[in-house]
């Protein structure tokens, strides 16, 4: 790992260390909910990390661009852009189910790099470096390899996100899998880099959802991309499948690639 990588980690774990200490304080006190445009959750803790880690940010590194979930885009042209969901999973935050946490990524040249994933209420951090290395909790993490998706243990964060054609895909892949988990929000994407599951696939995430998390999968081993095979970017939200084996990965694009009918784009509730 060269130093500048390694420098931008340690800053990465500093922020990490930073919207921890917020989020702690802001678990234990009474949550006060809105809704946004797209009728998910926020909170104050929500823009009191945000503006935090952005001031960090832009004091450290004033040249680099930031792209946050509560306060938008800023300087997105430039080599370098942090990528910022202050809390990953608001609505287990209001619940009060542990696996939320902060998301930071940092993307170079538009793809993901380096990521921290940092969970206060279990203890747990990710940090990683695409391609280069990955941790959990300062010891180093592989992915594991799977034999087939008859074999494959796959988490969904919310079927409710998937189109009706996104959600018949996401079926034929269920169907075809061991077994599948819902609900664990971006702690499934941790799992997966540390080797304790094998697929994820995931529909209505933006760049700050999986920025950081297919940094940690790369830097264990893994591979994100899009339901196309195609790289992840800063732009619109795509249809997300993250896998610990290459071959893993190439059956599951197969199989989704396959299931896809031209379907109603309308939303619905499941």
């Amino acid at each position: 790992m060269d130093a500048f990588t390694a420098e931008l980690l340690r800053f990465a774990e500093h922020l990490a260390d930073e919207s921890r200490v917020l989020l702690e304080g802001a678990a234990t006190a009474r949550v006060n909910v809105e809704s946004k445009a797209d009728n998910s959750f926020v909170t104050e803790a929500d823009r009191a990390i945000e503006a935090r880690l952005r001031g960090l940010i832009e004091r450290t590194y004033p040249q680099h661009g930031i792209l946050g979930e509560e306060y938008g885009p800023h300087n997105l042209e430039a080599e370098i852009v942090w990528v910022l969901d202050p809390i990953d999973g608001t609505a287990p935050f209001i619940a009060g189910i542990p696996v939320y946490g902060t998301l930071i990524g940092v993307s170079r040249f538009g793809r993901p790099w380096i990521g921290a994933l940092d969970y206060p209420a279990t203890g747990d951090r990710w940090l990683g470096a695409a391609g280069a290395s990955a941790s959990r909790n300062g010891v180093a993490i592989r992915t594991r390899p799977c034999a087939g998706l008859g074999a494959a243990l796959m988490t969904c964060s919310n079927p409710d996100f998937f189109h009706d054609d996104e959600y018949a895909a996401l079926t034929q892949v269920r169907n075809a899998v061991r077994y599948t988990l819902y609900g664990a929000s971006s702690f499934a994407y941790g799992l997966l880099a540390s080797g304790r599951t094998d697929l994820a696939v995931d529909c209505g995430l933006k760049a700050y959802d999986v920025f950081a998390p297919a940094a940690v999968i790369s830097g264990a081993g893994g591979i994100v991309t899009d339901w196309s095979g195609a790289d992840i970017t800063l732009g619109a939200p795509v249809p997300i499948v993250a896998a610990g084996d290459a071959a893993l990965h190439a059956q599951a694009l197969e199989l989704l690639r396959a299931s896809q009918t031209a379907g109603s784009s309308r939303r619905i509730k499941r």
